[in-house]
């Protein structure tokens, strides 16, 4: 079959053409939606999940409707703080004034010129320039220099603003883990403020397994602030959808032992049914595609992952993290416990600390509860195993 009519999008972030499994998280932030227009507040929505589960997919969904809904979106990621805390929020500062420009140009309110010079305040004090809201700098709010201060004045300026039009400022952050600890604790305490005085300002963010425990070793009351939702792989109806659908809009079919072949090899997990599917339009010859032809998608699909996806975090180890990984994997997906890793290293438990504590902190492994670790991405162990046998 034809290249260009592969209808499958493996690549991360990528939104496939059917979004199959996801009804109930989408609702989730519908209903946010529908009670901001009603003039009604709500909390935030804060996704966890793997690698591979299609987080950043949904973030993306979620912006596009709330672009669509007239509010004014943000997005900020993570991994956007490898550049330091000072170009994170100055990227922050830009997305408010590029968001506010919209506003403004949409028809403005007082109250909407009042938001727009803190904000234009706000950026100034971050040195960014070069974006104009057609509202001059406004003294004496977001200019304090305390960022966390200025960040809440911002917002509750914005937000009161927005709440006139039955409006509202979202804050779409992926990878919220990897954010420093000002910036988070500046971000928790502005969704904390709307909360207690019905500010429709919301933070909708996703991150690792780990997220919900990080924003709660930040603020302890951060586990009352969100709707937390965690995001896992689909189950087989679902899969089976994500592969057949868009097939099927081409008149593309499966066979049956094809199509469990395929399903087997991905888990359930969205990217790799993305992989496995497009592998599948490339290796079938005609326009139903049978087992064969699966079993050379299956190997063609690892080979791209082996390639791409797992690499990109092998390769930021170093030698000492590569060790424990190695050691992980002969857990297999099911996680570790950190007293056995190092009975199997012959070490002491303390003498592992460093390496665990960096390998959390670039993403790879994370920890579901005390002395145990896990990946981060699915089939990690099987690669881990394949490239140190």
């Amino acid at each position: 079959m034809h290249s260009a009519s592969n209808p499958y999008s493996p690549g991360a972030g990528r939104r496939p053409f059917e979004l199959a499994g996801r009804t109930a998280l989408i609702n989730d932030f519908d209903l946010l939606i529908s009670r901001a227009a009603s003039g009604r507040t709500d909390r935030g929505i804060v996704l966890h999940g793997l690698h591979g589960v299609g987080k950043t997919v949904l973030l993306t969904e979620f912006r596009r409707r709330a672009e669509e809904a007239g509010f004014l979106v943000v997005s900020l990621e993570g991994r956007d703080a490898e550049g330091g805390p000072k170009a994170i929020r100055a990227k922050l500062a830009r997305g408010l004034l590029q968001a506010g420009r919209k506003a403004h140009s949409r028809g403005g309110t007082p109250a909407l010129a009042v938001a727009l010079g803190t904000i234009a305040s706000f950026a100034a004090g971050l040195q960014v320039s070069g974006i104009d809201v057609g509202v001059g700098a406004r003294h004496g709010r977001g200019d304090s220099g305390a960022f966390a201060v200025d960040f809440e004045e911002t917002v509750e300026d914005t937000a009161v603003a927005l709440a006139e039009r039955k409006s509202a400022l979202i804050l779409v952050v992926d990878e919220m883990q990897n954010l420093d600890a000002g910036l988070l604790s500046a971000l928790l305490g502005a969704q904390h403020q709307a909360g207690q005085r019905d500010w429709p300002f919301y933070l909708v963010a996703a991150g690792l397994p780990n997220l919900p425990a990080v924003l709660n070793q930040s603020q302890r009351y951060a586990e009352g602030l969100f709707t937390y939702r965690r995001v896992g792989a689909l189950d087989r109806e679902d899969s089976g959808i994500a592969l057949v659908a868009p097939a099927a809009e081409q008149g593309v079919s499966y066979d049956p032992q094809a199509l469990d072949l395929l399903l087997n090899a991905a888990g359930g997990y969205p990217y790799f049914l993305q992989e496995y599917g497009s592998a599948a339009w490339e290796s079938a010859p005609r326009k139903r595609i049978t087992a064969d032809d699966a079993k050379v998608a299956v190997e063609v699909g690892r080979a791209q992952l082996d390639q791409g996806f797992f690499p990109l975090r092998w390769r930021r180890s170093t030698k000492a993290e590569r060790e424990f990984l190695r050691l992980m994997a002969m857990d297999g997906a099911g996680g570790s416990s950190t007293a056995t890793l190092a009975a199997r290293a012959g070490k002491k438990m303390t003498s592992m600390t460093m390496t665990r504590g960096s390998l959390i902190r670039k993403g790879i492994i994370y920890a579901p509860e005390l002395g145990q670790v896990s990946f981060t991405v699915p089939g990690m162990a099987d690669y881990v195993r394949r490239v140190t046998a």
